[in-house]
């Protein structure tokens, strides 16, 4: 964590941070062999499952079946091990919307999906895309529903959270946002600027994570008080994250890796890919941090050579 937060802050870290996400369905179907493969990459492991105690040790959107949240979205899971989807929207009419009451619980939880998710969660995606496209009067009402709730979390958490606070919400598709970067920084900038407030006044650092193509917007995420930001490498592509993050702006970021790339490529080319990023992005006070999540798909052949490579780049230093 020292080296995450001077990457965060650009105070010259000894080494570039590189973290690995493990999918719980991975440790589920490769059992005892990832175990062994995690104990050999121990500084990437800090925690090893018992691959026999996964399952109960999963939250209830990663379990076969369904779920309801404390919004009344109904959430479906066919599998165990991997994330579930909303299938069930309360609010499927814009007249619902005036009386929907924001949850009641206060436990500090700030689920992945929090805000523009959430509004996707409760209307249903075409529902809440004609919203936007008509700008009702609902969905601001909507908004503010859900922001309320979400600073009332962010107070009932902020007396256990650690120095770097992490937010998760997809903003992207594959293709750019789906509602295009003019209404969501007029509808949904403010929103992350209050919430990142709220951490801030408290001494902390904004973490956000955000899948899909968003790299026209990470400037607005900056200002809005993201510290870090993590972007994918194949939405968003190297070539915008270069431009965006380094030339035009200095943006932290934690890249997520191709994994899209892992499944399928050679030692050589995961090697490749690793360094090409890594020379990319690179500066000598810090601003990068790189992520790299791994499921079952991924031959443990690949995962060796994906973490041998951060091994051998994480010590980067401009070309040394």
């Amino acid at each position: 964590m020292d080296n995450m937060m001077k990457a965060v802050t650009f105070q010259h870290p000894d080494k570039i941070p590189f973290s690995v996400g493990m999918l719980p369905i991975a440790w589920l179907k490769l059992g005892d062999d990832l175990v062994r493969f995690a104990q050999d990459y121990r500084e990437f492991f800090p925690y090893i499952p018992d691959p026999a105690h996964v399952r109960e040790e999963m939250p209830p959107s990663y379990r076969a079946g369904t779920f309801t949240d404390e919004w009344g979205c109904v959430w479906s899971n066919v599998a165990d091990g991997m994330e579930a989807i909303v299938t069930g929207h309360p609010v499927p009419r814009r007249e619902d919307i005036r009386t929907l009451q924001i949850p009641q619980n206060r436990d500090g939880r700030l689920p992945h999906g929090l805000m523009y998710l959430r509004l996707l969660d409760l209307r249903g995606f075409e529902e809440a895309m004609l919203d936007f496209a008509e700008e009702c009067e609902e969905l601001k009402i909507l908004i503010d529903k859900v922001l309320e709730y979400n600073c009332i979390q962010i107070d009932c958490a902020l007396p256990r959270m650690g120095e770097l606070v992490y937010f998760g919400d997809d903003l992207g598709m594959q293709n750019g946002l789906a509602i295009g970067p003019d209404k969501w920084r007029r509808y949904l900038a403010p929103c992350y600027e209050k919430m990142f407030g709220k951490i801030h006044a408290a001494g902390k650092k904004v973490y956000m994570h955000t899948d899909g193509m968003i790299y026209e917007i990470m400037p607005d995420l900056s200002r809005c008080g993201a510290d870090i930001i993590n972007p994918q490498y194949r939405a968003n592509g190297l070539d915008n994250l270069v431009r965006v993050c380094r030339k035009e702006n200095r943006i932290a970021i934690d890249l997520d890796l191709d994994r899209q790339l892992f499944p399928f490529a050679t030692p050589s080319q995961l090697d490749d890919h690793v360094r090409e990023c890594v020379e990319a992005l690179y500066l000598p006070e810090g601003g990068l941090s790189v992520r790299i999540e791994l499921s079952y798909e991924v031959p443990l052949d690949n995962m060796a050579a994906i973490l041998d490579a951060a091994r051998k780049y994480r010590g980067y230093r401009g070309g040394r």
